[in-house]
């Protein structure tokens, strides 16, 4: 019996785009909401897919974090007084969804879930977001 699930976490972080040539080439903060579903067999004894707070920590790393392209000069400089995040290209709404599916994905795996993340949506702000499907 194939369950979906969907979970729903706002974090608060801010990035710069450091191949864009526009205001958010300028380090930025966000509320970002992060929409998650995953789909698979739950476990048979809890009947639980994935615990709703286990999704809450994966996509929990990002909050109140600085996100930079591994390539930005800035992220040295930031490193010094404190975390940086560093993505591999500019930590678009879109990279952030597929880094985000490969953390979930990655987690289910190493737990023995048998799941998978059909569909995930990284708002970063109350009217543009990036959708991944699976599909995709």
């Amino acid at each position: 019996m194939k369950i979906r699930i969907y979970k729903e976490v706002q974090i608060d972080a801010c990035h710069r785009l450091l191949h864009y040539n526009g205001k958010c080439s300028s380090l930025h903060g966000h509320r970002w909401k992060i929409e998650v579903w995953v789909e698979g067999e739950p476990e048979r004894t809890t009947h639980i897919l994935i615990d709703y707070n286990a999704i809450k920590e994966i996509v929990g790393k990002y909050d109140h974090q600085t996100i930079l392209n591994a390539d930005d000069p800035m992220a040295p400089c930031i490193e010094k007084f404190q975390r940086v995040i560093t993505t591999p290209g500019d930590p678009t709404s879109e990279l952030l969804a597929l880094l985000l599916r490969n953390d979930l994905n990655t987690y289910c795996k190493e737990q023995g879930i048998d799941a998978t993340i059909p569909r995930i949506k990284v708002w970063e702000s109350p009217n543009s977001y990036a959708e991944l499907r699976l599909e995709d």
